[in-house]
């Protein structure tokens, strides 16, 4: 049985997964009003990504009988001044998520809660992939800074990303 703590610390991420997609649709939309689409697309798959995190601890919620309640989604910021500082924004947000992440992962610890413990593994991971994914995004957005053609190409190469399914969720379907 998973403990209360835990438990509303699970909805509290599920919250923060469905608002970081929502800030990811953001920057998506305002890429593609500036015509950075590959740049929109990355964010797109971005959105697809959070909405599968949050999939994962809404299903494993479910697996262990405890009640998923969702929350309102707060706003989210709409506007940015440049690529580079979106990428900035997502490496800054990142690392708030591995925290979050990292403090269920001490409650399950504190609990001796080995399935929840074994679950968030997936989870601990994947951050460390966001934030390196991240990085790789601002160093690229950095390298190129005020070279037109340079944008031009990340965008396109950018264009080209594609989404694959959380393989928790990937797996859950067999």
């Amino acid at each position: 049985m998973i403990s209360a703590k835990l438990h509303t610390a699970i909805v509290d991420q599920i919250n923060a997964e469905l608002w970081s997609a929502y800030l990811y649709l953001s920057m998506s939309l305002d890429a593609e009003a500036k015509g950075f689409k590959g740049v929109a697309n990355w964010f797109y798959v971005q959105w697809l990504e959070e909405q599968d995190h949050a999939r994962i601890l809404m299903n494993y919620l479910n697996s262990r009988d405890a009640k998923v309640t969702l929350k309102a989604i707060e706003p989210v910021r709409t506007e940015w001044e440049s690529v580079l500082e979106m990428f900035q924004e997502t490496l800054r947000h990142e690392k708030v998520v591995t925290g979050l992440i990292n403090n269920l992962a001490a409650i399950a610890a504190e609990d001796r809660d080995f399935a929840s413990s074994n679950m968030l593994v997936w989870f601990i991971d994947e951050q460390v992939e966001e934030e390196g994914n991240a990085r790789d995004m601002i160093f690229a957005a950095q390298s190129i800074e005020g070279d037109k053609y340079g944008m031009y190409q990340l965008d396109k190469e950018l264009a080209a990303r594609v989404y694959k399914q959380a393989s928790p969720l990937a797996t859950s379907a067999e």
